[in-house]
């Protein structure tokens, strides 16, 4: 074991000094996030093709959109539920186990979305999986700052989250190979999501490891310990918002997490159905006659490109990020953080025409959009003391996600409010872009929840 201290260290990379098992945590962390955000991003890849089979009355693609969003709502109130329960279940029980289970829940009711014969069970199993993703990040977070030493929590934090677009371009190169596949007549093209959420079943082997050999971070143990003696509550929401340090800052925290929540659930991540509009409509200009399966694998192969580039750039926007929060503080970096990422939303919906000269505006859009949650991995644990760290994380992370809700459904009518009686395919592609322009602004949210929260930069976590 490595005897150097934080001192000792000091000037040196922030890897510098970890041992052997705080890599192992900072791995089955980092894999737990990677995974869940995989099985997010397959079910945004994918949501349009399994609505389009499992509502076979209909084939009008506003219709097939609308209902996109109902799941996506569904599956952010099924978030905000599980953050709630198990981020509290995890600062009373451990982080550990409580991570194990929420890993095989959202793993297992990703496999079983394959199995849905209408889109009834399918919400369902979003609701489930939505629970199980929502505990994972107040978990995974609460884990590595408990368990690795202060010097190296900042950059490992924002690494986590950023490991988080490798899950998302693994679901991009997967809607690429189903594409190939569909245009290759090796599959059928309309049954090709179920191969996506069935290879989301996979991170469930995950939890064997989990259980194996993680442990409880040494700090929360000896302060489950004292707070026995002393009576202090762990995981406890009168707690959280009973005592007015911790409710300020979880109240702060939940609008700041709003924001961004809001503007990539409710905005960003439906970049997939402009693809898929702007594709159909440019194949169909060239020619009227085009099979509906032969423009159904151009969609997949795009949006899976599309995915890649928007999470490679939101890779590097999460490791800038952090290095922000690190140079100028937390409140700076965010100020700057909520501005960018309308302007670039904005530039994406308005100028993105399908061609190869404009897929760019992705990579801008996911790096400004997503930057902003490595910032909340990085901060949200610095404003809550041991004993309500996993519970105040996922409650500001979480749920906001009941208020994020609302905005696919927003977003939905708001498009159908603009949308005349009669319009053509062009004028609904256009509402659609005048909608998610419109919802842009809601990043701006962010900055007022920065007037009521304190800067941590360079501050121990509270105990």
């Amino acid at each position: 074991m490595d005897s150097r201290t934080d001192t000792d260290l000091e000037g040196q990379a922030w890897w510098k000094g970890l041992t052997s098992y705080h890599w192992f945590v900072f791995a089955m962390a980092s894999m737990a996030w990677v995974f869940d955000c995989l099985d997010q991003q397959v079910f945004i890849l994918a949501r349009q093709d399994a609505l389009k089979s499992l509502l076979p009355s209909t084939t009008e693609s506003s219709i097939v959109t609308q209902y996109a969003a109902y799941s996506t709502s569904v599956f952010m109130i099924g978030w905000a539920t599980g953050g709630l329960i198990f981020g509290a279940i995890g600062d009373r029980i451990g982080r550990a186990r409580t991570l194990a289970i929420t890993v095989l829940m959202y793993s297992l009711c990703t496999g079983l979305s394959a199995f849905s014969t209408g889109w009834v069970d399918f919400f369902i199993y979003r609701f489930i999986t939505g629970m199980g993703v929502g505990g994972v990040f107040g978990l995974a977070v609460a884990l590595v700052a408990d368990s690795l030493p202060e010097r190296s929590r900042t950059p490992a934090l924002g690494l986590l989250q950023a490991l988080s677009a490798i899950g998302n371009i693994t679901a991009g190169l997967m809607s690429i190979v189903v594409g190939k596949l569909g245009a290759a007549g090796k599959i059928d093209p309309s049954s090709g999501w179920k191969i996506m959420f069935l290879f989301g079943a996979l991170p469930a082997f995950l939890c064997v490891f989990i259980q194996w050999r993680l442990k409880e971070p040494e700090k929360w143990v000896k302060a489950r310990q004292e707070g026995k003696l002393t009576g202090v509550k762990f995981g406890s929401y009168s707690e959280l918002l009973g005592d007015a340090k911790w409710r300020t800052s979880a109240i702060g925290g939940l609008l700041l997490c709003i924001a961004g929540v809001v503007g990539v659930w409710g905005i960003g991540f439906f970049a997939p159905e402009l693809i898929n509009g702007v594709i159909e409509l440019q194949m169909k200009k060239e020619n009227p006659n085009v099979e509906p399966a032969v423009i159904k694998s151009a969609q997949s192969t795009f949006r899976g490109i599309n995915g890649i580039i928007q999470n490679t750039g939101a890779f590097f926007g999460m490791l800038a990020f952090t290095y922000l929060c690190q140079r100028i503080g937390r409140k700076k970096a965010f100020a700057i953080g909520f501005v960018a990422a309308m302007g670039a939303t904005i530039l994406f919906f308005r100028t993105f025409n399908g061609q190869w000269s404009t897929i760019w505006l992705s990579g801008v859009m996911g790096f400004f959009q997503l930057a902003l949650f490595a910032g909340f991995a990085v901060y949200l644990p610095e404003l809550f003391p041991t004993r309500l760290r996993s519970t105040g994380t996922s409650f500001c992370y979480n749920v906001g996600r009941y208020v994020a809700a609302t905005g696919p459904i927003t977003l939905g009518e708001l498009q159908k409010g603009l949308i005349p009686q009669g319009a053509s395919a062009e004028v609904k592609l256009q509402a659609f872009r005048d909608a998610c322009t419109y919802m842009s602004v809601f990043f701006l949210v962010g900055l007022i929840a920065l007037a009521f929260l304190p800067e941590t930069k360079d501050r121990p976590l509270p105990e």
